[in-house]
């Protein structure tokens, strides 16, 4: 309604207010209070509701959020771990390999590429002149075994 009508209902209502007998002033007086009650009930129920679906969107949302967030750091925590497992892998690999060079008994291993102290050569491990070979302790074709031999 447009102001000029309220203010003419609400003077009509005044004067019939002015001039009703005693009783029916108690008995509307008593209408309008319950009608007041009624819709301030209504109008907290109607916000308490507004406020429940609210409550329940915003919930909902942060549910499906933070259910995101847990699979993407699953995700992530998966791809850390896979990577960390591969450096590893490669780090045991490495280490058994050098485990194999090091501690190798049989000199005709041709992975060992690690000597150890006592392999190192001393003056007493030389050949001397008197050790190298003359020509009488060389083998000649003669003494070259064959198959039919």
């Amino acid at each position: 309604m447009n102001r000029r009508v309220k203010k003419a209902v609400g003077k009509v209502v005044k004067n019939a207010v002015e001039h009703a007998p005693e009783p029916v002033k108690e008995k509307v007086k008593e209408i309008v209070v319950d009608k007041a009650k009624e819709q301030i009930v209504e109008n907290i129920q109607d916000k308490g509701k507004e406020f429940t679906e609210k409550l329940g969107n915003a919930r909902d949302d942060v549910a499906d959020k933070v259910h995101d967030k847990a699979g993407e750091a699953k995700e992530k925590t998966k791809n850390v771990l896979l990577s960390a497992k591969e450096k590893l892998e490669k780090v045991v690999g490495t280490g058994d390999d050098f485990q194999k060079k090091v501690f190798s008994t049989s000199k005709d291993d041709n992975d060992r590429k690690i000597k150890g102290v006592s392999h190192i050569k001393t003056s007493k491990d030389i050949k001397g002149a008197t050790k190298i070979k003359s020509a009488n302790t060389i083998k000649s074709s003669k003494d070259i075994k064959t198959i039919s031999s």
